[in-house]
C-alpha cells in the first residue's frame, strides 16, 4: 500500500467488521479488514474499537433563522391553531433584533460539525421584506467553513406568486450562487398550485438547478400537490433532483390513498424529507421506502420562531424519526441510521459519499459498537475529519489535540 497522510486503526465499520482505514490527499485511500500493522502513514490512531462511519447529511436546515449563539427567546405560539404565514409574521418579527445572520449562522454550523454532519441544505429566506440579505450572510458563512463542511443553499421564496418581485429576487439570488430553488405551500401559503408549480419548475430548469418544495398542506389536498409535482418532476425529466419537504400529508391520509401517491414519486424520482416534527403526523417512512422512494433526514427548525427546541444534531434527528416511528430492531433502527447518511447524500447529489476507496474522507467516530447502538444511546464524544483533516474533537469544533498524533478511544465491552 501507499504511503498514507492518517491511518485510523481499528475501526467498526457500519457492516461491523473491522478494519484499518489510510486516508491520502483527502481521500480514503484503503480499507484493510485484514489489519495489517505494516502500512506505511505519516501519522495514525487507534481508535480501539469505535464506530466510524460517513459524516452526518443534514437534507434540512434554516442556516438564516436559528437563535444559537444568540439570547433565549421564548416561544410565541399562534393566535389559534397552527398557520404557515402567521409564523412567518413572528418570525420576522422576532429576527428584527437579532444578532446578525452570518454571526448565528457560523454558531449553528460549529455546533452541527462538532456533532458529525458534514453536508448540510440549507433553505434561506427570500422575501420582499429581505432583499438578499439573509442569501448574502449564508453564502459569507459557506465561504467561511468550506473546510469544514460543505452546504447546499435553496432559495426559499415567500410568496413566489404572489407578492410581485419575489420571483426576480429568487433569479438573482441563483444567479449569486445559490444551489437549489425553493418552494412553499403551492395552495396553502400561495393560493395558486399551478402558478406557484410553474414558476420553480421554471426557475429550475433556467438555472439547471434542482428543487426543493416546502409542503404542510394537509390531507388529499397535500396528495394532490404531490401528485402535481411528480408529473412536473416527470415531464422536465428531473427524476432524482427533486425533493418535497415535511409532506405531512402523507401521514395524515388512509395507507391506501397514501400508497397510490409514493408510487407515483417513486415512479417520478420525487425524494421525501422528514424531521418527525413534534406531535404532528409525518410520512410514513418505511412504507415510502418499501414503494421505492427515497426518504431522507434533516433537523429542520434549530431554536428559532418556529419552535424551541434542537442542537443540529442528526444522531438525536435519526433517533427521533425511529422513535416516532416505532423502530425496535437492529434493521429498522439501521433505517433510522441510513436517513441521516446514505439516503440524505442519494437526495442531496452526493458524488463519492461512503465508507469506500476513493470517496471523500467525511468521517466521524463514534463511542458505538453499531449503527443500532449509536441511534440508541447517541455517545457524546464524537471525533469528525472532513477530506481527512481533524475538524472537531470530543465534540468541540476546532478543538482538540492534532491528528497528527497518536490517539485512543476505547469502547466498553
Amino acid at each position: 500500500m501507499a504511503s498514507c497522510d492518517l491511518i485510523l486503526d481499528r475501526a467498526i465499520l457500519p457492516d461491523s467488521s473491522v478494519a484499518s482505514i489510510g486516508i491520502a490527499n483527502g481521500r480514503i485511500a484503503v480499507i484493510d479488514r485484514d489489519g495489517a500493522p505494516d502500512h506505511r502513514a505519516d501519522a495514525r490512531r487507534d481508535l480501539g474499537l469505535a464506530l466510524v462511519a460517513p459524516g452526518f447529511v443534514d437534507g434540512h436546515l434554516h442556516l438564516d433563522c436559528s437563535f444559537i449563539g444568540d439570547a433565549w427567546r421564548p416561544h410565541r405560539p399562534c393566535a389559534g391553531a397552527f398557520d404557515v404565514a402567521e409564523r412567518v409574521a413572528i418570525q420576522k418579527e422576532m429576527l428584527k433584533d437579532a444578532l446578525p445572520v452570518e454571526q448565528r449562522a457560523a454558531a449553528l454550523i460549529e455546533l452541527a460539525v462538532s456533532q458529525g454532519t458534514s453536508h448540510i441544505r440549507s433553505h434561506v429566506e427570500i422575501d420582499l421584506d429581505l432583499g438578499l440579505a439573509h442569501f448574502e450572510a449564508v453564502l459569507a458563512a459557506r465561504d467561511r467553513y468550506g473546510h469544514a463542511v460543505t452546504i447546499q443553499i435553496v432559495g426559499f421564496p415567500r410568496g413566489l406568486v404572489s407578492r410581485q418581485g419575489t420571483r426576480e429576487l429568487l433569479d438573482e439570488a441563483m444567479h449569486q450562487g445559490a444551489d437549489i430553488v425553493g418552494g412553499l405551500d403551492p395552495a396553502g401559503f400561495e393560493g395558486d398550485v399551478h402558478g406557484h408549480l410553474d414558476a420553480v419548475f421554471a426557475l429550475a430548469e433556467r438555472h439547471g438547478a434542482g428543487i426543493d418544495i416546502h409542503l404542510h398542506d394537509p390531507g388529499y389536498l397535500g396528495l394532490f400537490e404531490l401528485g402535481e409535482i411528480a408529473e412536473r418532476t416527470r415531464a422536465h425529466g428531473m427524476g432524482g433532483r427533486v425533493a418535497v419537504s415535511h409532506a405531512w400529508a402523507l401521514g395524515e391520509v388512509p395507507p391506501s390513498a397514501m400508497a397510490r401517491t409514493a408510487e407515483r414519486l417513486a415512479e417520478a424520482g420525487v425524494a421525501i424529507m422528514t424531521n418527525a416534527p413534534g406531535s404532528h403526523p409525518f410520512p410514513p417512512v418505511l412504507a415510502l421506502r418499501a414503494a421505492g422512494v427515497t426518504v431522507f433526514a434533516g433537523n429542520d427548525d434549530v431554536r428559532d420562531a418556529w419552535w424551541p427546541y434542537g442542537d443540529a444534531d442528526m444522531l438525536e434527528r435519526a433517533m427521533l424519526i425511529g422513535y416516532r416511528s416505532g423502530f425496535y430492531t437492529d434493521d429498522e433502527l439501521a433505517v433510522a441510521f441510513d436517513l441521516a447518511t446514505a439516503s440524505g447524500a442519494k437526495a442531496l447529489g452526493l458524488e463519492d459519499y461512503g465508507l469506500a476507496v476513493g470517496a471523500p474522507a467525511d468521517l466521524m467516530v463514534l463511542v458505538a459498537r453499531n449503527v443500532a447502538e449509536a441511534v440508541v444511546a447517541r455517545p457524546r464524544r464524537r471525533d469528525v475529519y472532513k477530506a481527512g483533516r481533524l475538524v472537531a474533537r470530543d465534540g468541540t469544533f476546532g478543538a482538540g489535540p492534532s491528528a497528527d498524533a497518536p490517539q485512543r478511544q476505547a469502547v466498553p465491552s
